[in-house]
């Protein structure tokens, strides 16, 4: 795989990635505050839809592409901006993992709640400020990991 090749599966993966998230947060984050069980849970099944389909390819894909991208421009591992990369990475990881399992306890409750006709119970909730309490430094850190691999500081 040449390197052009290479660096546009990694800024594409990255955009969807980065994309992916930013869209899914902000509509499922608003239909969860709208209260009502049927809107949330329609968008929150095609949110964790989402998060399996693109979300999970792209971050497997961008530590591969990245070490790949290091390996032909002939970057060391150890330079500071691919380590704060891959920091900050496992950052934004450590968060999407209880991030999707939490959607999908959000998901059985709203479809729950839908099919009785009940709103949202206090239990949704209590997950909504969870996961927006996890995806605000998952958020953070890819801004972050976007800027590293733009800028490649020294």
């Amino acid at each position: 795989m040449t390197y052009l090749i290479a660096k546009w599966l990694h800024i594409l993966s990255s955009t969807v990635l980065f994309g992916t998230g930013l869209g899914s947060a902000y509509y499922m984050f608003f239909a969860s505050r709208s209260g009502d069980a049927r809107t949330a849970a329609t968008v929150v099944r095609y949110v964790v839809i989402a998060d399996w389909l693109f979300t999970t390819t792209t971050i497997i894909l961008q530590p591969l592409t990245g070490l790949w991208l290091a390996h032909l421009a002939q970057i060391p591992l150890t330079s500071r901006w691919i380590l704060w990369s891959f920091v900050l990475y496992f950052v934004a990881g450590a968060c999407w993992i209880p991030v999707v399992a939490i959607q999908i306890r959000m998901r059985r409750l709203a479809e729950s709640a839908a099919t009785r006709g009940e709103p949202l119970p206090p239990e949704y909730r209590r997950y909504l400020r969870i996961w927006t309490a996890l995806g605000v430094p998952a958020f953070v850190s890819l801004v972050i990991v976007y800027y590293l691999m733009v800028a490649k500081p020294v």
